[in-house]
């Protein structure tokens, strides 16, 4: 008797595969990328013995303002804001864009599959 076995649809495939399929891979990127910067300005904060109330104070806010920053689950910070943040613990912020090189070779061959076999002669 031959025992039927499932087979596994993400086998094969990585983490971020699996939340793109999901639909919550910019979601779950968004969270982690908050947490980091949280993590740092809370590190470089400790690092120079700046206090939240020096440290809102420095960026020009309310101390409110300053925990909505400092708090990884608030996805809601303006650029201007970090960039305040960051000038306040003399840090700068660098933001760059990369080519999704997997989008990219899946989408090529997407539109190379749809025009079909190149025609010679």
């Amino acid at each position: 008797m031959v025992k039927a076995t499932k087979v596994n649809p993400h086998s094969g495939s990585n983490f971020d595969d699996f939340l793109k399929e999901d639909g919550s891979f910019e979601e779950v990127q968004a969270r982690a990328l908050k947490r980091a910067l949280a993590e740092q300005l809370d590190d470089a904060m400790q690092s120079g013995k700046l206090s939240k109330v020096l440290m809102a104070q420095r960026m020009a806010t309310s101390r409110s303002q300053l925990d909505r920053v400092l708090d990884p689950s608030n996805l809601s910070i303006q650029l201007d804001t970090l960039i305040k943040a960051a000038s306040a613990v003399g840090r700068t912020v660098e933001i760059r864009l990369k080519r999704d090189t997997k989008r990219a070779r899946v989408n090529t061959h997407k539109k190379t599959a749809m025009r079909g076999p190149e025609k010679t002669g």
